[in-house]
């Protein structure tokens, strides 16, 4: 059975097929079509900086996997299976930041029992998804369109229960979709490629250009065009490429080789490269350290860069995604909090064991007061019958 099957299967009995609203826009064009730059597509992009640019692989997955391997507080033990699920081989959290950082959306679908409880949170491909607006304007259902075929999800059932939750980042000219962080970092992705194509390109070529051709005129001789066509060809068939680096050259007579060289500014083009990545870094919230751009890189920096990476990006991401996660299934856990266990992520210990100093010294203090600070639960007082 394929996907889209197994979707209709899932749904089947709580499908509508509800027309798109007029004027709907489609979630993954956000340029002016008037504007001197080309549309966004999505598809494209993300082939152009997550699949050929390795600064942008590097920068998603370390936020990306940083969200999806961090511990979590004690949950119900359900809740938790379903979060700690695969989706499509991948970890639930993991895909959902990638397509928050990527698409500025991510949805994911609740997937139920025959009780109308849910067994599996799916994470649907973002570009793939269109909302699907009410009378009133905002969102009725999704429509989810994959090999041809549409199928729609209501936004609620029956008995008011969620079927999907959405979560995007702020877009302050779209009501309804989330701006990424990809369409932000578009041109540093292209002048980044663009810069590596160059360097390829050079170092196929001798890292140099090879040199000039100058034509001496005797006895009043000129270079017909076909003879400037004919030595055109063969400059570009047997002489370039790194396979003819250094082969030797017959001239003819009235020609003379120029040899050339570049200058060592002309050749540096790792300062743009590097300008370019930092643009990519800086879009993404990921510190230029650790994607290895040049710097200072001692083991102080380092970690600092590290702990940033955590409190700037990691953490409000997360946050992000637990709330709407936590909000979608409600419903069925109204007292789950997810949250990351601060106290056991490597990159944070030394702020928690700041606080804990803190917090233990401060005498004043009871102890369910210092329990909230630390955002920990109440202390339990002891049963004193059980015990006598």
């Amino acid at each position: 059975m394929s996907f889209i099957d197994t979707l209709v299967a899932a749904f089947k009995g709580q499908t509508a097929r509800v027309p798109l609203a007029r004027g709907a826009a489609s979630p993954w064009f956000f340029a002016d079509a008037g504007a001197k730059r080309a549309p966004f597509e999505y598809t494209v992009a993300v082939k152009r900086a997550y699949l050929e640019n390795p600064v942008v692989q590097r920068a998603v997955r370390l936020v990306a996997e940083g969200i999806g391997g961090a511990p979590l507080k004690p949950v119900d033990g359900k809740l938790l299976a379903l979060i700690n699920e695969t989706s499509a081989g991948q970890s639930l959290l993991e895909t959902l930041a990638s397509h928050l950082l990527l698409h500025g959306n991510a949805y994911v679908q609740i997937l139920k029992d025959a009780r109308g409880r849910p067994v599996e949170l799916f994470a649907l491909r973002p570009e793939r998804v269109t909302v699907v607006q009410g009378e009133d304007g905002w969102p009725s259902a999704y429509a989810y369109d994959v090999a041809g075929r549409r199928l729609v999800i209501p936004l609620v059932d029956e008995d008011a229960s969620p079927n999907l939750v959405h979560i995007h980042a702020f877009h302050p000219a779209d009501d309804h979709y989330g701006a990424g962080c990809l369409q932000a970092a578009e041109e540093a992705v292209a002048t980044h490629n663009a810069a590596a194509t160059w360097n390829r390109q050079l170092l196929e070529n001798a890292a140099r250009p090879s040199g000039a051709l100058v034509y001496e005129p005797g006895d009043g001789n000129t270079l017909t065009p076909d003879q400037f066509d004919r030595l055109k060809a063969e400059l570009a068939t047997a002489y370039a490429g790194s396979n003819n680096a250094g082969r030797p050259m017959l001239l003819e007579g009235g020609l003379k080789w120029q040899a050339m060289a570049m200058t060592p500014a002309d050749m540096d083009f790792a300062t743009l490269k590097a300008a370019a990545a930092r643009d990519i870094a800086l879009a993404f919230g990921v510190p230029p350290m650790l994607i290895g751009l040049p710097g200072d890189a001692t083991y102080a920096n380092y970690r600092e860069a590290n702990r940033a990476l955590w409190r700037l990006t990691l953490l409000p991401l997360a946050a992000k995604i637990f709330a709407a996660i936590g909000e979608g299934l409600a419903p069925w856990f109204p007292d789950a909090a997810l949250a990351i266990d601060l106290d056991r992520v490597p990159a944070l210990a030394e702020d928690r064991e700041r606080l804990w100093t803190q917090v233990n010294a401060a005498g004043f203090l009871g102890d369910d007061e210092k329990r909230a600070m630390l955002g920990l639960p109440p202390h339990t007082a002891p049963d004193l019958e059980n015990k006598s």
